[in-house]
């Protein structure tokens, strides 16, 4: 019975170790990227509600978003479900919508405008 309570608590330490690591990493991340600083404050709203909530996003806002780059977008995500206030919901489901808000956003902006 020891045996289990040591490897419960190896477990809790590791999962606990783990979270923290990546909570440094998207942190990092962000910090040296300068992500916070990349889009305007109405850009980033609408962004995360294209993620966190349905709505849809301007092609001002996408071309930001762009700009602002593959990993900041994702580590900002990452940084904002670890935020007790989003606990309730659930990480793969906003990681597959901020890709799709990407991808869609990518291909917007690749794309040859009609007047071009």
């Amino acid at each position: 019975m020891a045996s289990l309570n040591v490897y419960s608590a190896l477990v809790v330490l590791f999962l606990t170790c783990g979270a923290a690591m990546v909570t440094k990493e998207n942190d990092q991340i962000i910090k040296e990227n300068h992500c916070e600083t990349k889009m305007g404050l109405p850009c980033v709203l609408e962004a995360f509600t294209s993620i966190f909530e349905i709505r849809s996003i301007s092609n001002k806002c996408c071309g930001e978003l762009v700009v602002l780059g593959k990993v900041c977008h994702s580590a900002l995500v990452k940084r904002t479900l670890e935020n007790p206030l989003f606990k309730d919901l659930t990480p793969a489901t906003i990681i597959a919508k901020s890709i799709q808000t990407w991808n869609n956003c990518l291909a917007l902006i690749d794309s040859p405008s009609p007047s071009a």
